[in-house]
């Protein structure tokens, strides 16, 4: 073979080399730019998730806390109960004990309510 022959092959050789390096340089950038936009997508939807559930989080603290206000009124209102039955109790002793016609001296055995009333 002629020197130019072999000259010309190793320069297309070279020029194909040279080519299949840049196509997959680009293809390894094409990659490399659908994993940026994949990724990009996962943190918008972990972002999105995020903020659902700290809303959730807010939602049910706010619940808990009215929860929580509705249990001490709950309360409240059952103390104020046994305060007003506790009085009511004592207004009905001393009525016994003003009525003449109520044996205050009712045996240990009967109880208030049993005691004869008018």
């Amino acid at each position: 073979m002629d020197t130019k022959w072999i000259v010309i092959l190793v320069i297309v050789a070279l020029a194909v080399i040279a080519g299949v390096a840049a196509l997959m340089r680009k293809r390894r950038e094409e990659e490399l730019q659908e994993r940026r936009i994949e990724a990009q997508s996962h943190r918008e939807e972990a972002d999105e998730t995020a903020h659902r559930a700290e809303q959730a989080r807010l939602e049910a603290e706010e619940q808990a806390e009215r929860a929580r206000r509705q249990q001490e009124a709950a309360e409240q209102q059952a103390e104020q109960a046994r305060r007003e039955e506790a009085a009511a109790e004592e207004l009905r002793r001393k009525a016994d004990e003003v009525d003449p016609d109520v044996d205050v001296d009712v045996d240990d055995t009967e109880t208030a309510d049993e005691a004869p009333r008018r």
